[in-house]
């Protein structure tokens, strides 16, 4: 396994602003470089990761869906995807998905789920969809011949608009029966423009392609499907727990949604 320690990694910052432990000295620096810029960072790491968790509980609770597949999965960070849905419906069925080695290497820890269910993991590339929709990883574990929901959280602000991050989404979305859902959040530069700039630059400048992206840049994503209310909205307004958290839209800086296919 080829892990290259001389460039950050997206996975591995993202780490690093959750607080976890699976990072290197490059990512560290990368990352602190970030805050200088753009000290609410981790507040968006946090609130995205809130979002993840709701969104997931509200497919398998409210929504009955109990097949997922997280592309850009990341470094497991408790509780992943799976233990969320196998929470409330412990015969879910999980299937993850990321290019990094790193998260490979951490692998195990997502696929110890409950008995009844099922999870597995595959090394791939979003911008690969024939080979994540054919993988046997993939069919040994989903039936695609049932509603499933797909989850790209926090993962297309990587995909700049030369790898047609639309195009990309729709052959997944295609590929999925009636009765599916998509997940996606993204950075936005809407609340705090200049601020982001810097942010994106010191990605690109690290080696890491990155585009953040307008509302209604993101709201592209979800053409053609039944946005589920409140709409694309700043996550922590996205069916909160309670009241509000009372956060900067500067800090939290993204846009996340969920809709289901027709």
């Amino acid at each position: 396994m080829n892990i290259d320690t001389t460039r950050p990694h997206p996975a591995r910052m993202y780490d690093y602003y959750l607080g976890g432990k699976d990072h290197y000295e490059v990512d560290e620096q990368a990352a602190a470089h970030v805050l200088s810029v753009f000290p609410g960072i981790k507040t968006c790491a946090r609130t995205n990761r809130a979002f993840m968790h709701r969104a997931t509980r509200w497919l398998a609770g409210e929504a009955g869906i109990r097949q997922f597949l997280d592309i850009g999965t990341g470094i497991p960070t408790e509780p992943n995807l799976h233990q969320v849905a196998q929470t409330v419906a412990p015969d879910a069925r999980i299937v993850y998905a990321d290019n990094d080695p790193i998260v490979l290497a951490y692998a195990q820890a997502l696929l110890h789920g409950t008995p009844e269910g099922r999870t597995a993991y595959l090394q791939a590339d979003v911008r690969e969809p024939e080979r994540i929709l054919k993988a046997p990883e993939l069919h040994e574990t989903l039936d695609l011949s049932q509603p499933l929901a797909l989850s790209f959280n926090a993962l297309f602000h990587f995909v700049p608009d030369e790898f047609r991050p639309y195009e990309l989404v729709r052959q997944f979305i295609d590929a999925l029966p009636s009765g599916s859902f998509l997940v996606l959040s993204h950075a936005t530069p809407d609340f705090a423009p200049e601020t982001w700039r810097k942010v994106q630059d010191i990605y690109t400048q690290g080696g890491i392609p990155a585009q953040v992206r307008s509302r209604q840049e993101v709201e592209r994503f979800f053409d053609g499907l039944e946005l589920i209310a409140p709409g694309v909205e700043e996550p922590h307004r996205w069916k909160p727990d309670g009241e509000v958290p009372d956060l900067s839209s500067a800090d939290v800086s993204l846009w996340v949604g969920l809709a289901r296919k027709p």
